[in-house]
């Protein structure tokens, strides 16, 4: 199985997260479907708190699972001690998600990792299969840490 230092980290970071009960991951009741390099799926099902005034899921829950999706496939594509912050984000919803209309699965895979940018793109999907929402992401990459 192929692995690279951030896909470890990512692992580590995100078990730690779950164990000890802290990050948007916990809070929002997100589970890792799969890690690889490259690529992140995760997964969320909505619940009543997740709701906008119209009783539908928030725009915001969709944009925050294809934020860490894409950021995260991203992380997993870097070197050893590099990190990484979202630079911008672009979110597309394609139909509304009702409260009670199941588990929803987001998929982030990289598009390009350079040594100062990383793309990204990433699908959510009910649990019918149809696309929820979709987007894009550019984030600004930082080269490991030296003692100089």
């Amino acid at each position: 199985m192929e692995t690279t230092a951030g896909l470890e980290q990512l692992r580590d970071l995100l078990d730690m997260g779950m164990e000890k009960g802290y990050g948007i991951g916990a809070l929002l009741g997100m589970t890792a479907e799969s890690l690889e390099p490259g690529r992140v799926v995760f997964a969320l099902t909505p619940r009543t708190d997740f709701s906008n005034p119209l009783g539908i899921v928030h725009g915001g829950i969709l944009s925050t699972l294809l934020d860490s999706a894409m950021g995260c496939a991203v992380h997993t594509a870097l070197p050893d001690g590099a990190g990484y912050t979202t630079l911008e984000l672009s979110v597309n919803f394609v139909r509304p998600v009702p409260l009670e209309g199941g588990r929803l699965v987001c998929e982030g895979t990289t598009v390009h990792v350079g040594r100062k940018l990383a793309t990204a793109e990433g699908r959510v999907r009910n649990e019918d299969g149809k696309l929820v929402a979709h987007g894009t992401t550019t984030c600004m990459v930082f080269p490991p840490a030296t003692r100089e």
